[in-house]
């Protein structure tokens, strides 16, 4: 597990989800998190975004079958925009959350000395069958971004938990 450092200069606690694209894993996981922090009544104590390890899709909105699916289950994924991942989101970010063990590797030559402390494998903050990685559904059916969404909504929770046992949330 990771622990949190929080940013000096930054009031809020700062969690940036990653995948390849920033279309599908890590907009799902943006905005399951949202929704999660929103239902704690925790709104105003975090920063939350998400982005790429790659620049493929950099100012495109999620994937069309990641907003359907997303929407079935009241989330609005729809006016998120992709971005890359930058050396600086190690200094806005708390935690810097991969959605695979290859984005894990990515972030981890990325990072900055002193900062790979911030970094986490996603499924580690949940029980996930024994999964490490959340599967990329770009290239399958339907039922990928529902299994993708079942394991955001398992980690999201995690990963909540967590930050709320170690970090200063205050009121």
């Amino acid at each position: 597990m990771i622990r949190v450092m929080q940013n000096q200069s930054q009031s809020k606690i700062g969690v940036l989800f990653v995948c390849t694209g920033n279309i599908c894993r890590s907009p799902t996981a943006e905005g399951q998190f949202r929704a999660a922090v929103r239902a704690a009544g925790l709104d105003g104590r975090f920063t939350i975004d998400s982005a790429a390890t790659h620049d493929y899709h950099i100012g495109k909105g999620p994937d069309a079958r990641t907003v359907q699916a997303a929407r079935r289950r009241g989330l609005d994924l729809a006016p998120l925009r992709a971005r890359q991942v930058g050396v600086e989101d190690f200094a806005a970010f708390d935690y810097v959350v991969a959605m695979d063990r290859g984005h894990l590797e990515i972030l981890t030559a990325l990072a900055p000395p002193g900062a790979g402390h911030r970094i986490s494998l996603f499924l580690d903050h949940a029980p996930s069958g024994g999964l490490r990685d959340v599967p990329d559904p770009y290239y399958g059916g339907p039922d990928g971004f529902e299994t993708v969404l079942d394991l955001v909504e398992t980690g999201c929770a995690g990963l909540l938990a967590h930050i709320r046992r170690t970090a200063p949330l205050g009121g």
